[in-house]
């Protein structure tokens, strides 16, 4: 049996409740993927981020209570809100190596935690039937990224307002689908839904920014966008579309440390 330190930060936001939980778990080397799978199914959470000290780097991979997957935004700014606070990283930067995704940075400035990850560029397609359907809505316009689908619609009250029906959804054949708009206080707005992967819907996603942020960047002329996603929990993001890279500035939170046995 293993005695292992657990962490639970809500990232996104200056406040517990608020923002998106994640669990992180720094290991001493990995354990076993099913193991690592079923303590993310325990947890509960929408992901749980394990890391494990390379050098001066780390590695990380990241677990939904019902998979692995290639990418994760809030559960990054989680894990490098804990090494900050709990493990004394000696530099303001930290890198992570991703198996999925490759070389992802968090730098700190003051309480910002600013993500630096590979943007995703999303191409235009039609809104399938099935799709439409299980958003009880229709889009204005709807694109296909790597891993997710992006709805745009006219307003931030029809993205409020959006009441899918997961079990259809999940029948979508992508990791998720973000539904976006203009914001009215914000430069633009988002909703993420993902039951194909165990959640129905994500409170805040950092790595649907990297679909959101090239995309808004062209429509409005920015480069530098304030973002908000309006799950009930919410979550602000500030956002620099750099090219190939996009930059997710944001806060952190703890909310719980324990021990777990494994």
């Amino acid at each position: 049996m293993h005695r292992l330190k657990l962490y639970q930060i809500d990232a996104f936001t200056d406040k517990v409740f608020h923002g998106n939980p994640a669990a992180v778990c720094v290991l001493p080397e990995w354990l076993a993927e099913e193991k690592m799978q079923l303590i993310a199914a325990e947890n509960n959470l929408a992901e749980t981020a394990f890391l494990v000290q390379s050098g001066s780097d780390y590695e990380i991979r990241w677990f939904t209570p019902a998979v692995e997957v290639d990418l994760c935004g809030h559960a990054t700014l989680a894990s490098a809100y804990v090494l900050f606070h709990f493990y004394n990283h000696p530099s303001e930067t930290i890198n992570f190596q991703s198996r999925r995704s490759g070389l992802l940075t968090v730098a700190k400035d003051g309480e910002e935690l600013t993500l630096d990850f590979p943007a995703d560029v999303c191409q235009q397609v039609a809104a399938s039937e099935a799709l439409t359907a299980a958003l009880g809505a229709e889009p204005v316009e709807a694109y296909k990224g790597k891993t997710d689908y992006m709805l745009l619609f006219r307003t931030q009250q029809e993205i409020e307002g959006l009441l899918p029906d997961f079990r259809k959804l999940a029948t979508v054949e992508a990791r998720g689908v973000i539904v976006t708009a203009p914001g009215e206080e914000v430069d633009f707005v988002s909703r993420f839904f993902c039951p194909q992967v165990g959640i129905d819907e994500d409170p805040v996603t950092g790595s649907a920014h990297t679909t959101l942020t090239p995309f808004w960047s062209q429509r409005l002329h920015k480069k530098i966008m304030e973002a908000k996603q309006v799950s009930a929990r919410q979550g602000e993001l500030r956002c620099e579309f750099l090219g190939d890279r996009v930059k997710i500035t944001g806060k952190a939170v703890a909310y719980l440390t324990g021990d777990i046995t494994v």
